[in-house]
């Protein structure tokens, strides 16, 4: 196979396969020099004019797995991400405690006053001198992106809020900001309007540096869904219990006997935690 061979993105647009992208994402996600010229040497003998992006992603995760789980964990981020939903909620509770570790006390799902109506506001985060409100906007498809309509609406009701709590005594020493946090991407539109009118726009490739991925990469924030060791009900039964977060099972590791696994499973667990998370407990 060559470069030229055409692969077909998750938004139907077509483009030339590169193996050099391909071999760079795995060694991000930490499989080593060899493992990851074997793996691309793999897919792309392996390829075939038009094959999707998600079927190469699918066959590069299985060849992953086989080398280290907690590698093949950090490879399927993203799909990990959408697989919080099918509605929003883990997903604000994964921004909450993210923003959490950056030094705010936050909030999840809050019904705030305005100046003139009520608003339910997904995660409000206080501290450093600033009160943040931030809307979450979670799609369970790659090929979806947040619009220019999604901050022209977020910044009505951050400044009706704001309104209001500038005018009480008990915001008084407070600057506000209006953030939207994505799973997926915001259009060109969106991230333009977002920084003329202020908005702090997070998405999952933007602003470059600090994305929802590089801060999660950075701080080891993997999500429970990641985990390659645990089926989808059981990560499930995580999440009803509010474990959102790999690194919250590094402090809790008792919530695991929830899943009602073998001894075997359980250890395998904890040791690709203990690789995502850099956790330090002994799960002998």
């Amino acid at each position: 196979m060559t470069q030229k061979t055409l692969i077909t993105k998750a938004s139907g647009e077509q483009e030339p396969f590169s193996p050099e992208k391909l071999k760079n994402s795995l060694k991000r996600v930490g499989a080593g020099k060899d493992a990851a010229a074997s793996i691309t040497d793999e897919i792309t003998n392996w390829l075939e004019e038009g094959v999707s992006t998600k079927k190469i992603y699918r066959h590069a995760f299985r060849l992953l797995k086989k080398h280290k789980s907690s590698t093949a964990a950090r490879y399927k981020l993203k799909k990990a991400i959408m697989e919080m939903g099918p509605t929003g909620y883990p997903f604000e509770h994964f921004v909450s405690q993210l923003i959490k570790h950056y030094g705010y006390d936050t909030e999840v799902g809050q019904e705030i006053e305005g100046q003139c109506v009520k608003h339910e506001v997904d995660v409000v985060a206080t501290g450093n001198g600033r009160q943040i409100f931030v809307e979450c906007k979670f799609y369970n498809s790659q090929g979806k992106q947040a619009n220019v309509r999604v901050p022209l609406y977020i910044r009505s009701r951050v400044d009706d809020i704001i309104k209001k709590r500038e005018s009480l005594p008990e915001f008084a020493r407070l600057k506000f900001q209006g953030w939207i946090v994505t799973n997926t991407r915001f259009t060109t539109d969106a991230i333009a309007y977002g920084k003329c009118a202020g908005l702090h726009l997070v998405s999952w490739d933007y602003p470059a540096g600090h994305s929802l991925r590089d801060m999660i990469e950075k701080e080891q924030f993997f999500p429970v869904t990641a985990l390659t060791s645990v089926n989808k009900q059981q990560k499930q039964v995580l999440l009803d219990e509010g474990i959102v977060l790999c690194r919250q099972i590094c402090s809790e590791p008792g919530v695991v006997n929830k899943l009602e696994i073998t001894p075997q499973k359980k250890k395998k667990l904890l040791n690709e935690v203990s690789d995502l998370c850099s956790c330090d407990e002994s799960h002998d």
